[in-house]
């Protein structure tokens, strides 16, 4: 375990891309700091503050989530346009101005506009962030992702820490306060951005590309749209912790109710100290797809154990339950990096920043429609329903690496070497 933490906090410190990349891995903790703010208070603030229904919260954000899709298209298209760290910079000022007009904002029609744009802006910032680690990193892009996502759940769970003892104080002001501090993570985290290199160009490739230039653009590339597609499901390991784990908990079996907060440390956790160490079996063409097939196997038995959980002991699906917790974050770890790099990988060089962008958009559908799917059609079928999930996702996992292995298969020269963040191009 020391050794693990020593690794970490080196690679913190030399990171990946230099300079650049070590301010925009803070930059990234300060921003998830702000997230976890959020996330533990924002409907606690809506209730009590804002004094809106159970109902309103869940139109409001379920807009919100909506709106959030259209982040990543317009974040990619935009950065093949202008440089991409004015636009992230933009970004983090305009969900600065969003999150203090919710603080002023009592009426629900208002509330539901500045929400959603404060969602959007959170999509197009994750992209961007992606783009920028692209070209810093380079072909080492695998072992940025993997620092980025340790430095991003480390500011989580500190957000998330912090908002426990807003929520402890239980007062209006203290609900504002911790609203005001995720405002404020992003003025932080604009400044932080303002400290990287040149501005420089459009986020694309400063060299010529080696593949055949494809003009179509992502939106006519079927092959890239199918693996945006089957990578929808590749991300349903997000609501099976956030949503499914919970209400099946608490619903379907005799664990302690209490445990439910244990499933987000041990996910935490795992992904601080384990996600260098996977990024380096999964780096690479090869280590990305050969992660898919992983995918599939952990869901299935994420799945299988959620299933065999109903009609057990309390300590016994307890036991069970955090097994199911330990093998779905294992699956999260094998998707943050075989998603992220496949997504570079499939992408034209020269192309990269709108293809990106329409990548990105698979995490904002799944968010939208994976607790439906698992609250209305998985969990009302009863533990066939878990067994029918985790068949279907192993499955698409399979066609998935086949889809990815043909197409990479067909690009016979190597990928290119990102240039520097921001170089003229």
């Amino acid at each position: 375990m020391g050794r693990v933490r020593t690794g970490l906090v080196a690679q913190l410190r030399n990171p990946p891309g230099g300079r650049d990349a070590r301010i925009m891995l803070r930059a990234l903790a300060v921003d998830r700091t702000g997230t976890g703010l959020w996330a533990a208070s924002s409907v606690l603030y809506l209730t009590f503050v804002t004094h809106l229904g159970a109902q309103q919260i869940g139109i409001l954000l379920g807009t919100a989530g909506v709106a959030g899709i259209a982040g990543s298209p317009l974040a990619g298209r935009l950065a093949g346009r202008f440089p991409v760290r004015s636009l992230l910079i933009g970004c983090h000022l305009l969900r600065l101005v969003t999150l203090t007009l919710v603080l002023l904002c009592t009426r629900f029609d208002a509330l539901l506009v500045v929400v959603a744009v404060t969602y959007l802006g959170d999509r197009a910032a994750k992209t961007l962030e992606m783009l920028f680690a692209t070209r810093a990193a380079g072909e080492r892009r695998a072992a940025y992702q993997a620092l980025s996502r340790s430095a991003a759940n480390a500011g989580y769970g500190l957000g998330a820490g912090l908002a426990a003892i807003g929520l402890a104080v239980g007062t209006t002001d203290a609900y504002r306060v911790l609203i005001l501090g995720n405002a404020l993570s992003f003025v932080v985290a604009a400044v932080l951005v303002c400290r990287t290199g040149d501005e420089g160009g459009r986020a694309v490739p400063t060299e010529p590309a080696t593949r055949p230039v494809r003009t179509k653009g992502p939106w006519r590339d079927r092959g890239y749209l199918r693996f945006v597609l089957l990578d929808i499901p590749m991300n349903l390991d997000d609501s099976v912790l956030g949503v499914g784990l919970p209400l099946w908990l608490v619903g379907h079996t005799s664990a302690p109710h209490a445990l439910v907060p244990a499933f987000l440390v041990v996910n935490t956790v795992l992904v601080v100290l384990l996600q260098l160490a996977v990024s380096r079996r999964a780096d690479g063409p090869r280590g990305a797809v050969r992660a898919l097939a992983l995918y599939g196997v952990l869901m299935f038995v994420t799945c299988a154990l959620l299933a065999a959980s109903t009609g057990c002991g309390t300590w016994t699906a307890a036991a069970i339950l955090l097994a199911a917790a330990v093998l779905v974050t294992m699956a999260e770890l094998m998707r943050s990096v075989s998603s992220w790099e496949l997504a570079v990988l499939l992408a034209p060089p020269d192309e990269r920043a709108a293809y990106l962008g329409v990548a990105g958009m698979s995490q904002s559908i799944q968010k939208s429609a994976g607790p439906p799917l698992l609250t209305g059609v998985v969990m009302a079928a009863g533990p066939a329903g878990w067994l029918a999930l985790g068949v279907a996702v192993a499955g698409l996992a399979v066609v998935q690496r086949r889809c990815c292995a043909a197409r990479l298969g067909d690009a016979e020269v190597p990928l290119p070497v990102a240039g520097p963040v921001g170089g003229a191009a």
